[in-house]
């Protein structure tokens, strides 16, 4: 009999266990979180997450809720752009 080159997804098989793959890329996931959140930081939203704290802050924020951040078609346009690019990647949320 064969032995497997991949353990991991032999005792996933033999166990029954779901295999669920990491993002293709995880520093492009990284760039598209922060390119995405610069947009929205740029034009006064208010994180929740500590994250998005972390990385940005919440000084000089004026809306709570990302339906009431002023985007330009511009900008609508790039997140668009960058969360298709996320979920092809099936980066995090």
């Amino acid at each position: 009999m064969r032995s497997l080159c991949f353990p991991f997804l032999a005792t996933a098989l033999l166990t029954g266990a779901m295999v669920t793959p990491a993002p293709a890329n995880a520093q492009a996931c990284a760039d598209l979180w922060t390119a995405r959140n610069e947009i929205y930081k740029a034009q006064g939203y208010c994180f929740r997450t500590q994250r998005a704290i972390a990385a940005f802050g919440n000084a000089g924020c004026q809306y709570d809720s990302i339906e009431d951040v002023p985007l330009s078609a511009n900008d609508r346009r790039a997140i668009a752009d960058i969360v298709r690019q996320e979920r092809a990647l099936r980066c995090p949320r």
